[in-house]
């Protein structure tokens, strides 16, 4: 059929062609008007049946979206029974019907030197609601060592051993006024200091020996859980900062350093590599891997012999 258009005139096939460019604009127009106006286009039935389940389907996801995610817990048996707060672990703190983060606060607290000394200081543990506290107050048991006010300093003495077996030692803390010397300071000196328990004392050491040294008392406040009313306690002595032989130290020394990192180390790695020695802070400038800042942390640090 389509082969008699070809028997029209030039003309009469001219006149086709414009015909049907209007019409093909015109459909074009009206469903363009249709979808501005928000008219619902004519859809099949199998159209609109895969429409309706899409939907259905994006709202159930939405759905199961919006309701909150409960973080896995593993199930402990509850079991009241006596406990003091000052020498229980996480486990039995657990096994008493408390939540983890409720034991993880109770062990920081301790770890920061607190104590507890009567039944209500527990009521006051971060995160512990009215009613666990008065399911738990019946069996809280404070030992008569942890009761004893501050000032009976001659009943706190550390080699006085506690009765019934008690894992925990209470140990006599510096005098106000006390300075100590940051980078000399074994755990023992450091858990002396008000604030600085067993697990703060270690971190410091640790925190010293990767450091190799104190040179500012104001770096204690890059261990977590060190405040900065702690700093009255200590002086330093930057003569016994241990520094790094950049021109020597290997990839893993110089980036095992809190101060460095691994692209830091890698840069000086590739410098040392193409160019020779290093010389001086000042040429670390030049690499974008270094800001002022660390710099500045970093040049008590570095050996550049």
């Amino acid at each position: 059929m389509w082969k008699d258009f070809f028997y029209f005139t030039k003309s009469e096939r001219r006149a086709v062609l414009v015909l049907a460019a209007v019409l093909v604009v015109l459909s074009g127009g009206n469903l363009w008007l249709r979808m501005e106006r928000g008219e619902a286009l004519p859809l099949s039935a199998s159209d609109s049946g895969r429409i309706d389940s899409f939907l259905a389907n994006v709202k159930e996801k939405q759905r199961v979206g919006r309701q909150p995610r409960q973080a896995y817990q593993p199930a402990v048996a509850v079991t009241l029974r006596p406990f003091d707060p000052n020498t229980a672990d996480s486990a039995l703190l657990r096994s008493l019907g408390l939540p983890a983060f409720i034991a993880r606060n109770v062990m920081k607290y301790r770890e920061r030197g607190g104590v507890f000394r009567t039944p209500e200081s527990f009521s006051r543990m971060y995160g512990l609601t009215p009613e666990q506290y008065g399911e738990l107050k019946p069996y809280i048991r404070i030992h008569e060592r942890f009761a004893l006010p501050e000032r009976d300093a001659a009943l706190r003495k550390e080699s006085v051993p506690l009765r019934d077996s008690l894992p925990y030692r209470v140990i006599e803390k510096y005098p106000e006024g006390t300075v100590v010397n940051l980078n000399e300071a074994d755990t023992s000196a450091l858990k002396r200091v008000p604030g600085i328990g067993s697990g703060l004392a270690r971190m410091i050491v640790a925190y010293r020996n990767r450091l190799g040294g104190f040179y500012a008392v104001s770096q204690l406040q890059e261990i977590p859980y060190v405040d900065a009313s702690a700093n009255r306690w200590f002086k330093v002595d930057s003569v016994r900062v241990r520094q790094m032989e950049v021109n020597r130290a290997s990839l893993d020394r110089l980036r095992s350093h809190p101060y460095m990192d691994f692209y830091k180390a890698r840069a000086i790695i590739e410098y040392r590599r193409k160019r020779g020695k290093l010389k001086s802070v000042s040429q670390l400038a030049l690499f974008e891997e270094f800001s002022e800042d660390d710099l500045k942390r970093l040049e008590p640090y570095l050996s550049f012999e």
